[in-house]
């Protein structure tokens, strides 16, 4: 996401809200907006959140309102999301491009979790699974990129991302 931004100068990645506490070095705001669960349910309550999904015991979901002044401000808004968030927000903006990014194979995706440091085993097995479940539904996305090759990846993703531009 940091190359598409240098990128594509109108573009702006979304901050997504969470449940989950902050590891090291993340900032409120930059990185999530962490709130507690009641927080969290609070915004779901008022339709204040784009989309939203419960992960691992935690909730992650993205606040409406900076979505939409965004979009509203003619940037091409680009959330982070899951595959669950993603067909909430086409179910909500069918105007949305969906784009999956894959990784290259499920060993690749699990060295690239180990190497991350930041979850424990049983959080890896977890993400491992729902790696699966999401990959059964990449045909349902509007674009398919594999992240084997960094530079490529992020051509093709800018590529895509300027050739939608309104």
């Amino acid at each position: 996401m940091a190359r598409l931004l240098q990128e594509v100068p109108d573009a702006w990645v979304s901050v997504s809200a969470t449940t989950r506490k902050p590891r090291e070095g993340e900032i409120d705001g930059v990185s999530y907006f962490f709130k507690t669960r009641e927080e969290f349910m609070a915004m779901v309550a008022e339709d204040g959140l784009l989309e939203w999904a419960e992960f691992a015991g935690n909730c992650y979901g993205t606040p409406r309102q900076s979505v939409e002044e965004h979009m509203r401000a003619g940037h091409q808004v680009i959330l982070e999301i899951e595959v669950q968030g993603a067909f909430q927000v086409r179910e909500k903006l069918p105007e949305a491009h969906l784009v999956f990014i894959e990784p290259p194979s499920m060993e690749v995706l699990e060295e690239r979790l180990r190497g991350r440091g930041t979850e424990d085993e049983d959080a890896i097995m977890r993400r491992l699974a729902t790696a699966k479940l999401e990959l059964a539904r990449k045909m349902e996305y509007d674009v398919r990129l594999v992240n084997d090759d960094l530079e490529r990846a992020v051509e093709e993703l800018v590529a895509y991302v300027n050739g939608k531009a309104e």
